[in-house]
């Protein structure tokens, strides 16, 4: 596992627990010693990751950070897999799929739907790009964390599917966060409003997750919210690309934004809510 932040040590955490040997590198010694102290083998370099494991797990946090690991490709055995969980440039994720290929190494796209708490409890799904082969090979692997593993395409398509995912996610925290500040402005409880919302017609799985944090303002992140802001960059750009129109998104990031300029992108994306409190 080459980076064990919030996604990493998450994932790293159910594969120990099913049995499987671990070794891990990260940038943060801090990161690595409380990998070793969970019973993993801390690592001291990416490329001799590379070259201990027959699969190895990428949880960075954008496409220029894999590509940078990636031109130590040589020291991965052919035969081998890279599972990329980044959510990263879609383009890009394809292209490392041939680089990598060229190696004679295996490459997918893993792209993870859920928190680093719902990939703890096993509750996560898994959206993949690549050869169906490859997929079913480490399907075993991918089920200690998810509770679904789609392929949805060759290298490249995990990460776009994750885009629409985040899209739709993230616009449902901003709209909770709206519906939640105005209901306090009308004099509403906002827990009691939060229970209307769960038992009618508005429900989303995200009042579920993250509505209690907003209420009891429990910013402790398990997503950061600057790591969403990352990501409705590459919606926008995917979007440009594409010729899609997503006016909703624009909007969404200059609330992202906002939180971010006010310094609190390292919370967790829940604090969206402070959008509607901020000046």
């Amino acid at each position: 596992m080459i980076g064990l932040g919030l996604l990493g040590s998450a994932i790293a955490s159910r594969l120990l627990a099913a049995g499987y040997n671990i070794k891990g590198f990260d940038t943060d010694p801090q990161r690595l010693r409380d990998f070793a102290k969970a019973g993993s083998a801390a690592i001291g370099c990416a490329s001799d990751v590379f070259a201990a494991c027959p699969v190895t797990f990428l949880a960075l946090p954008d496409s220029d950070v894999v590509a940078s690991l990636l031109d130590a490709a040589q020291k991965l055995t052919p035969g081998s897999t890279v599972i990329d969980l980044t959510t990263g440039d879609p383009d890009r994720m394809a292209a490392f799929g041939s680089q990598l290929a060229a190696f004679g190494v295996a490459y997918l796209d893993a792209t993870v739907g859920g928190s680093s708490e719902q990939v703890r409890q096993g509750d996560a799904i898994v959206m993949a790009g690549g050869l169906p082969a490859v997929l079913e090979r480490h399907r075993a692997l991918l089920a200690t964390f998810a509770r679904e593993i789609f392929h949805v395409g060759p290298w490249g398509s995990g990460a776009r599917m994750k885009l629409a995912m985040n899209l739709v996610l993230g616009l449902n925290r901003a709209v909770l966060a709206e519906g939640l500040a105005f209901a306090a402005a009308c004099g509403i409880s906002p827990g009691d409003a939060l229970r209307v919302f769960r038992s009618g017609p508005a429900w989303s799985s995200v009042m579920d997750t993250k509505g209690r944090r907003m209420i009891e303002r429990d910013f402790k992140p398990a997503a950061r919210l600057s790591q969403h802001r990352k990501d409705v960059d590459l919606i926008l750009a995917a979007a440009a690309r594409n010729g899609a129109k997503t006016p909703l998104s624009q909007l969404h990031r200059e609330l992202l934004a906002k939180v971010e300029r006010a310094g609190f992108g390292a919370e967790d994306n829940s604090a969206i809510l402070r959008a509607f409190e901020l000046e």
